[in-house]
């Protein structure tokens, strides 16, 4: 059963009522913050829909920039990724991601992903309070919710083709982040280095991750040609240069 809370964010969301459907799932579910995710793009990046409160729109950026956490590990399995407490999480299974978390003040997070079988179409990741548990209510809520968000997003076009549809096929919902600049960036990279679309994502977190930026703010430099990945210069799988300099 779920509870009356998630009964009525269900409602709206059926019904397209306005709000702001991230602070209503939160309090919903009881949790710090949340996170809705689409996976877009070949390279079937992360486009966050909604985030509440700004906690949950930073831990997604750091999720996506590294690749690593609950909210990634959900999607690659297609089962749901529950730690709420971090603290008892083994270092070496999110190395980067888990004492930037701690700073972040995040204790605990759990990952929903959204798809049927092999079809993923996006990810709710779930900010945990301060007891550092999940309750089965608030797991049969979460679930609940993922799998109606599924539903509407795989009776938009994607669904004949099993492809994850584009963010039109959701209703008009606020979002604070978008991603279309890593998307063009990650094309001009596969075209550099002459790789796949996954591999050059992967240059680009790395040399993210290593220049203790955002994956947007290296993006960025890359579509306004500021940065340029070369073969001759990837030994350490970032591989950029400076048109300017000639140097990383």
């Amino acid at each position: 059963m779920i509870s009356d809370g998630i009964a009525e964010v269900l409602r709206s969301l059926r019904l397209g009522e306005g709000g702001d459907p991230a602070q209503a799932c939160a309090r919903a579910l009881g949790a710090e913050g949340v996170a809705l995710s689409l996976l877009v793009g070949a390279d079937r990046t992360a486009e966050p829909l909604w985030c509440h409160p700004e906690l949950s729109a930073r831990f997604e950026e750091l999720q996506f920039t590294l690749g690593e956490g609950p909210g990634p590990e959900a999607v690659r399995t297609g089962a749901p990724v529950l730690e709420p407490d971090l603290d008892r999480v083994r270092p070496e299974r999110w190395p980067v991601l888990l004492p930037a978390a701690r700073d972040m003040g995040v204790q605990g997070v759990c990952g929903f992903p959204l798809g049927i079988g092999a079809i993923r179409v996006g990810v709710l990741t779930v900010l945990c309070a301060g007891d550092r548990r999940i309750s089965e209510q608030q797991y049969a809520d979460a679930t609940a919710l993922t799998a109606a968000l599924t539903g509407v997003f795989l009776n938009g076009n994607g669904h004949a083709n099993g492809t994850a549809p584009g963010p039109d096929a959701m209703p008009d919902w606020p979002t604070g982040l978008n991603r279309p600049v890593v998307h063009q960036a990650t094309g001009m990279i596969s075209v550099q280095l002459g790789v796949s679309i996954q591999e050059a994502l992967l240059r680009l977190r790395a040399h993210a991750y290593g220049s203790e930026r955002t994956l947007g703010e290296v993006a960025a430099d890359v579509v306004a040609r500021r940065l340029r990945f070369g073969d001759e210069l990837d030994d350490d799988m970032s591989g950029p240069y400076s048109p300017d300099t000639g140097e990383g």
